[in-house]
Order: structure tokens, then C-alpha cells, then sequence
């Protein structure tokens, strides 16, 4: 069969074709993922539909104290957006962190969360900010904590003619701070083995708020709700760091029970999950 390809001008465009095909259509952007998807008849959509020049969906914004990042922005736009600071140094290394400069060039946060890989390098620090997704369609919009959009790997919480339009999450402030680190296969156009990103609150030297986004350690990008919630009122120090690496490496031993990835994983995550929590306690010391 051969497919129908559109291209869409502008956001309504996109909606009008997506109300028309639903779910026997697919969005294309930067095209890293569903291109090789295409090529081994991974998928069959009846219709294409570029969304590549839709405007509405390719900023970076600070609004009213948040940061909207649409989902057509490519990773190389968050590594070279100005908006974003040293408190944002997890989102950014993230994105930099992504595939080789090619990639980095073309991918996309949006493609990035809606493909549903438990991989996905921007999910862990986006989770990690508390964002939130909002998704559009010809009906109207809505918007949904982003950690509740992931239902299994590779699913997501789109319906038929709806799309991720942005990513949502408040400005960080002083005494606030994200991190991100990373274990993959290799060096370069590395996918990621496992990959953690830590959001830090502080107050007098302890924190009061804790997040962590933890990327390949289940079926799909997760928040760690028991050992972030152990790290609250704990004081920004080695022993808090020593105590929730322990904390980390329990939860992924009991959530991995039975799996043939279990030693590696809850062996490697104390490295990775260290060196996140380290970066954004030591840039708030």
C-alpha cells in the first residue's frame, strides 16, 4: 500500500489532518526513530503527516515563571538555547548527551517522549522538573503530568488525532537545580544503558524538595516517588548522597526482581544515580 505524505503548514493543518486519518496516520519530524521503523516494516500507516515547519511547536518560552519547550524543538536547540542556565544544566546535558550532532540536529523532544522508550535521554530530567505535557486536538487541549503519560514501553497517552504540543515546567530558581548523567553502550551515538537526571530544592543547607527521573531501569521513564521522598529534610552532604545511593540501588533490585538485568543494573545505578545526586548537591552547597 502506498502512503499518503502530507505536510503540514501550521498546528491547525496538522489537527485537521489527524482528525481525518487518527490512528492510520503518523507525525513525522525529525524522522531518527520512524524512518528505521518504516524502512523494516515496523509500522504501516495509511498517512504521513510532516510536522516539521508547524511554528506553534518549535519554541523554547519562558512564560509567567515556566519554560514551554514545544515538541518540534530539536535537542541542538536546547544545548544552544540562551534561556536556559546553569540550573538547567541536567535538560541540556541530556540533550547533548543524544546520538551524534546529526541527530542532535534533527531528533526531537517530542519524538523523544511519544516514541515510549524506556531510553529516552530528555524523559529523566524533564521528569525530573515536574513537566507536564500538553496535547492538542481538534476537540481542544489538555494537559497531563508527563510522568502519567507513559503507560508501557513504547505507549503513550495520545488517542487517535491527538498530539504532544509542548513540554511544561516551572523556571528554576535560586537554590534549585537539575542534573543528569548517563551510562550507555559506548561513548559515541551512545543509547542509554541507564540514565538518571536529579531535581534538587534547597533551603539552609537542606533539601526540601526532591525529584528523580530514572530512564531504562522498567518499561518506560519513571519517577522515583520512595527515594525521593527519603531524601526530603536531609542535609546536603556525603552521607545523605552514601544513604539514598543504598536507597536507589533497594528499589531497583526489588523493581528488576527476577529479571536477568538485575545485578548489572542495581550495581550500575549506584554510579550513575551518585554522580547525578552529587552535580546538583554540590552546585547548591
Amino acid at each position: 500500500m502506498k502512503i499518503k505524505s502530507f505536510k503540514a503548514n501550521n498546528l491547525s493543518e496538522a489537527l485537521d489532518f489527524l482528525d481525518e486519518y487518527k490512528d492510520r496516520a503518523k507525525l513525522i519530524a525529525g524522522g531518527t526513530d520512524i524512518v528505521i521503523e518504516l524502512k523494516n516494516k515496523e509500522i504501516s500507516p495509511e498517512a504521513m503527516i510532516d510536522i516539521s515547519d508547524v511554528v506553534e511547536i518549535r519554541d523554547i518560552k519562558e512564560e509567567n515563571g515556566n519554560y514551554r519547550v514545544g515538541a518540534g524543538v530539536t535537542f541542538s536547540e536546547i544545548v544552544c538555547s540562551d534561556l536556559f542556565d546553569e540550573r538547567m544544566a541536567g535538560l541540556v546535558d541530556a540533550a547533548h548527551s543524544v546520538g551524534s550532532p546529526q541527530i542532535r540536529n534533527t531528533g526531537t523532544v517530542g519524538g523523544n517522549i511519544c516514541n515510549g522508550s524506556p531510553a529516552a535521554d530528555t524523559v529523566p530530567p524533564l521528569l525530573a522538573l515536574g513537566a507536564a505535557a500538553v496535547i492538542v486536538s481538534k476537540s481542544g487541549e489538555r494537559e497531563i503530568e508527563l510522568k502519567d503519560m507513559f503507560l508501557d514501553k513504547g505507549k503513550v497517552d495520545l488517542k487517535p488525532g491527538e498530539m504532544l504540543k509542548e513540554v511544561v515546567f516551572k523556571k528554576p530558581e535560586q537554590g534549585e537545580a537539575v542534573s543528569f548523567s548517563k551510562l550507555g553502550l559506548r561513548k559515541a551515538l551512545a543509547i542509554s544503558r541507564i540514565c538518571t537526571a536529579v531535581y534538587i530544592k534547597a533551603d539552609g543547607g537542606k533539601i526540601v524538595e526532591a525529584r528523580i527521573g530514572n530512564g531504562a531501569l522498567g518499561r518506560y521513564g519513571m519517577r522515583e516517588d520512595e527515594v525521593e521522598s527519603k531524601l526530603k529534610n536531609k542535609p546536603l552532604s556525603d552521607s545523605t548522597i552514601n544513604e539514598s545511593v543504598l536507597d536507589m540501588e533497594k528499589a531497583i533490585k526489588e523493581r528488576l526482581a527476577g529479571r536477568s538485568s538485575v545485578e548489572f543494573k542495581g550495581e550500575a545505578v549506584k554510579g550513575i544515580y551518585r554522580d547525578a545526586l552529587t552535580k546538583a548537591v554540590e552546585s547548591l552547597k
